[in-house]
């Protein structure tokens, strides 16, 4: 129907209509050739739209499939696929972009065992990072600054840690699945610096480079 023109009835309107237009047919070929090729908008990597866009050049190196389910919210679930990876996109400057999440460096807190670079915990004022495991380099950036920029501001933020990306779902990894690819897992005093509060809290998209 044109706007501003007349709705008619139609005296087929509820009656079954068995033939298939040829553009109907166009339309279904175009959706099913889009799944195979994985192209169509939306349904790639559901659920994980930050996934695809943020972590281009690093692509899965397997698959973990935990054979036990766990109570949290974010824990690992028994039937679902996790990918792991062994790199992380590359490093571009003071542009690299990257996913800022939160994550508890205290002792008894939901961030596991203690960091890996030192084997220690850190209070959630002091600003520390753990990195994807790409960017964690073995441990090259261990105790070395790096800047993170979001909301305008910058600052300066310790490595202490490395945010699995290869193994995940058993007690060492606080029951959570592998990290993904590119993720800067931030202390809460890093999230504070910059200003990111209330609901913004959680999940994050910045960038960073080395300091």
């Amino acid at each position: 129907m044109r706007h501003g023109s007349p709705m008619k009835s139609n005296p087929f309107r509820n009656k079954p209509n068995h033939k298939m237009s040829t553009t109907s047919r166009l339309l279904l070929l175009a959706v099913a050739i889009s799944l195979m090729l994985g192209t169509l908008p939306g349904l790639c990597c559901v659920g994980e739209p930050e996934r695809r866009e943020l972590a281009d050049g690093c692509q899965p190196s397997g698959t973990l499939r935990p054979t036990k389910s766990h109570s949290c919210d974010e824990c690992c679930k028994v039937g679902q696929a996790y990918p792991t990876y062994t790199c992380s996109p590359p490093v571009t400057g003071s542009t690299t972009k990257a996913i800022m999440t939160l994550n508890d460096f205290e002792e008894g807190g939901d961030g596991g065992d203690p960091s890996k670079c030192d084997e220690k915990f850190h209070k959630n004022t002091e600003r520390v990072v753990a990195l994807s495991t790409g960017w964690y380099a073995k441990g090259k950036r261990c105790g070395k600054n790096i800047r993170i920029n979001a909301k305008g501001k910058s600052v300066l933020a310790k490595v202490v840690d490395e945010c699995d990306s290869l193994h995940g779902c058993d007690s060492e990894h606080a029951f959570q699945p592998p990290c993904r690819p590119n993720v800067v897992d931030a202390s809460q005093a890093v999230w504070d610096a910059l200003g990111i509060t209330g609901d913004e809290v959680g999940e994050y998209g910045i960038t960073w480079s080395d300091a």
